[in-house]
């Protein structure tokens, strides 16, 4: 049996400000190759499940060896952050990173119109994104366009705010909770919050405290990456924890990773469910979708849907 050439697992990296998501991993990648990994081929892949703005802190998960072929999984979950924005002013980035483009020097908001406004944006709503952000306009990023002084139109698009708290209201600072659907942009909301109360609404803090119900606790940060290594790393099991799990003996785990279909009792599993994880012994072996055998609802066929090389290595 062999094991796995590289760690494979789930690292909920606790981002630095001023980092962009790609040199976040590119950071793992370095904390877990060698020096005679040369080449890019040679050292561990890793890749992240949801974009983070370079002001921003927080939860950014990092997907480490045959865990990036699931990085799907974590990019339509819910998203929760912190935000403190200054109604005193607006940028063209809608952060701090970009040039002041409009001033409110005398604001006075009351506490009952910020509750009203910022009330009214629970619920689904449509946000026009920024457009110094990652999405893809015509081909290119439209932050690449934005600075090469194109003119971009950004279209609005339906997202989810699934709650909202005020945590702190003083002088033109506002800080928030905001639980939401993935695509939100949280600059597009405080601008917006800001442009409702006719101020501005510029996001000089952001921090993502959670994502897909992965809790706060769950984060490391890079100095613990660095030092500590392998013991930062979570299962990949943890990261499909939605996914309900079908455990295999030895024989039929032989049979699942060669892509073979298995006739099971359909009491031991959860018909509601879509996807299921499938493991033996403890160990994963990949995902399978399930059909009916039209046995009177006894039992039912599990259909390998994605198998681990890693699992075929230790089964074969």
């Amino acid at each position: 049996m062999k094991p796995a050439a590289h760690p494979c697992g789930v690292i909920f990296l606790d981002k630095p400000k001023g980092w962009t998501s790609r040199q976040a991993v590119s950071f793992v990648i370095q904390c877990f190759s060698t020096p005679q990994q040369k080449n890019r081929k040679q050292r561990p892949k890793a890749g992240h499940a949801g974009t983070l703005d370079p002001l921003a802190t927080g939860m950014l998960p990092i997907l480490l060896g045959e865990a990036t072929r699931f990085a799907s999984f974590g990019l339509n979950a819910e998203k929760a952050y912190e935000v403190t924005f200054d109604l005193s002013f607006q940028t063209d980035t809608l952060d701090l990173e970009g040039a002041v483009i409009a001033e409110y020097p005398d604001v006075h908001i009351s506490e009952a119109l910020l509750n009203n406004t910022v009330f009214s944006f629970l619920g689904n709503i449509q946000q026009i994104p920024p457009i110094y952000s990652a999405i893809m306009v015509d081909g290119k990023r439209a932050h690449d366009r934005a600075r090469k002084g194109e003119k971009i139109e950004m279209l609005a698009r339906e997202v989810s705010i699934k709650s909202l708290e005020i945590i702190n209201f003083e002088n033109t600072l506002v800080t928030l909770r905001v639980v939401c659907s993935k695509g939100t942009y949280i600059r597009s909301l405080a601008r917006d919050i800001g442009a409702a109360m006719g101020v501005g609404g510029c996001v000089t803090m952001l921090r993502r405290v959670s994502s897909g119900g992965w809790p706060e606790a769950l984060m490391v940060s890079t100095e613990e990456v660095a030092e500590k290594k392998d013991a930062c790393i979570l299962p990949l099991q943890k990261w499909l924890w939605e996914l309900p799990n079908i455990a295999l003996n030895r024989d039929d785990a032989v049979r699942f990773v060669r892509g073979q279909r298995l006739v099971r009792e359909i009491g031991e599993i959860n018909k509601s469910a879509n996807l299921f994880q499938v493991s033996s012994d403890g160990v994963m072996l990949g995902t399978a979708t399930i059909a009916d055998k039209g046995e009177a609802d006894v039992k039912y066929v599990l259909h390998p849907q994605r198998v681990l090389p890693s699992a075929q290595e230790r089964f074969i």
